[in-house]
C-alpha cells in the first residue's frame, strides 16, 4: 500500500512539473513576441512637410446651359396652314414671318361687320341729329350709340384674329425643326417649331448656401464643356434672392458670349466660381484625407510614430484641399499608406 501511495504522489509531482514548465515556456514564448511586435520595422511612406501659401478659393460647380432667349412657335387660331415662309435650322429676323394660317372665313366676317359698322354709324349720326331737334329721348340715341360701338368693337376682334394668322418671330435668333406642312389643320395646341437665341446663352447652377454671402453680381466665372478644352468666361447677371429650403442652395445665373455656336442649350457646364484669396493657407493633398464618421481625419509623423488628427475642411479641388483647423505649419503631413495606418504606428517617412 506504501509503494502504490508513493506511485501516485510521484505521478502528481511529475504531473505538476509538466504544467509548471509548459506555463514558463508559453510566458517567454509571449515575451519573445511582443518584443518582436515592439520591435516591428516601421512602414516606409510619403509625406509633405505643412508650409502655408496663398489659395485661390475657387468652388468647382456643374451648371447647365440655357439659351438667351428660346419660344415654341404656334398658331393663335386654328385653320389651315397657307405657306411656310422659314427654312429648318436657319437664322431668322424679328419680325420675319414664319407661316401663314388661311384666313379666308375671317375676311369674310370683317366684310359683313364692316357693313354692319357703317350702318350702325350711320344710325348713330342721324340719331344724334334727332336728338339735337329734341325729336327722339336721350335713351334712343343712346341705344343707336351703343349698337355703333358694339359693331365697331366686332371688326376689330376680327381685324385681331386676322393678325393672329400671320405669325411672326418675336425675337432675333435660329428656327428649329417644323412639325407642320403646307396644308396642315393646325389648333393652338400643335407645336410647330422652336425659336431660339444663342448668340448669348445663360449658365444657372447652385452653391452651398455657406458661400452665399461671398457671391456678387457681375463675377467673372469660367466655364469647360464635355468634348473640348476651350475655356469661357461668363458674368454673374442675377442671384436669387433666397435659399432653396430642400437642398440649402443658391441658386445663381450667368451669361456668356456663344460667337462660335459651341455652346448648346441643355448641356451641362463645368463652372469654376471664383470666391476668395486666402493668405497663409494650409493646403494639403486630398490623398491625405480620411474620412470617417466623426469627419475627416490626417496623419502626421510624431517621433517616428504616426499620429491621427481631426481637421476641418473647406473647399476641394482636383488635387489639393484647404484645412481650416487641426494642422500647424511645420507639420509633417503623411501622404501615403494612410488607410493602413494606426496611431502609434511606426512610419519611416520619405518627405518630398
Amino acid at each position: 500500500m506504501k509503494i502504490k501511495n508513493l506511485v501516485y504522489a510521484l505521478l502528481i509531482i511529475s504531473f505538476g512539473a509538466f504544467v509548471t514548465y509548459r506555463i514558463m515556456e508559453n510566458k517567454k514564448k509571449s515575451e519573445n513576441s511582443k518584443d518582436k511586435s515592439d520591435k516591428k520595422s516601421p512602414i516606409a511612406v510619403n509625406g509633405i512637410v505643412i508650409k502655408p501659401q496663398t489659395f485661390d478659393n475657387n468652388l468647382s460647380l456643374s451648371g447647365s446651359i440655357e439659351a438667351n432667349e428660346q419660344v415654341e412657335i404656334r398658331s393663335e387660331v386654328s385653320g389651315i396652314v397657307e405657306s411656310i415662309n422659314f427654312k429648318e435650322g436657319s437664322n431668322i429676323n424679328k419680325g420675319q414671318l414664319l407661316f401663314k394660317v388661311n384666313d379666308t372665313e375671317l375676311r369674310a366676317q370683317l366684310s359683313q361687320t364692316i357693313t354692319k359698322e357703317k350702318l350702325a354709324g350711320e344710325n348713330e349720326r342721324r340719331a344724334n341729329l334727332l336728338l339735337q331737334k329734341e325729336a327722339i329721348s336721350q335713351e334712343e340715341y343712346d341705344i343707336a350709340k351703343a349698337e355703333y360701338a358694339s359693331a365697331k368693337a366686332q371688326s376689330q376682334l376680327i381685324k385681331a384674329q386676322i393678325a393672329k394668322t400671320s405669325v411672326r418671330a418675336p425675337f432675333s435668333g435660329k428656327i428649329g425643326l417644323r412639325s407642320i406642312s403646307q396644308g396642315t389643320y393646325i389648333t393652338p395646341t400643335v407645336l410647330v417649331t422652336k425659336l431660339v437665341n444663342i448668340e448669348k446663352v445663360k449658365i444657372s447652377f447652385s452653391i452651398p448656401e455657406k458661400y452665399a454671402a461671398q457671391i456678387k453680381m457681375g463675377t467673372l466665372i469660367e466655364i469647360t464643356v464635355s468634348g473640348s478644352t476651350k475655356k469661357y468666361t461668363a458674368k454673374i447677371y442675377a442671384i436669387e434672392p433666397e435659399v432653396e429650403v430642400t437642398t440649402r442652395t443658391l441658386k445663381i445665373r450667368a451669361i456668356a458670349d456663344n460667337i462660335d455656336g459651341k455652346l448648346f442649350p441643355g448641356t451641362f457646364a463645368d463652372v469654376k466660381l471664383p470666391l476668395n484669396i486666402v493668405n497663409e493657407a494650409i493646403v494639403i493633398p486630398t490623398e491625405a484625407i480620411v474620412p470617417v464618421q466623426e469627419g475627416k481625419k490626417v496623419f502626421i509623423s510624431n517621433m517616428g510614430k504616426a499620429k491621427e488628427i481631426m481637421v476641418e475642411t473647406s473647399t476641394r479641388t482636383d488635387a489639393s484641399i484647404l484645412i481650416l483647423s487641426g494642422l500647424n505649419q511645420g507639420d509633417t503631413l503623411i501622404t501615403s499608406g494612410v488607410m493602413s495606418l494606426k496611431n502609434d504606428t511606426p512610419v519611416k517617412v520619405k518627405v518630398k
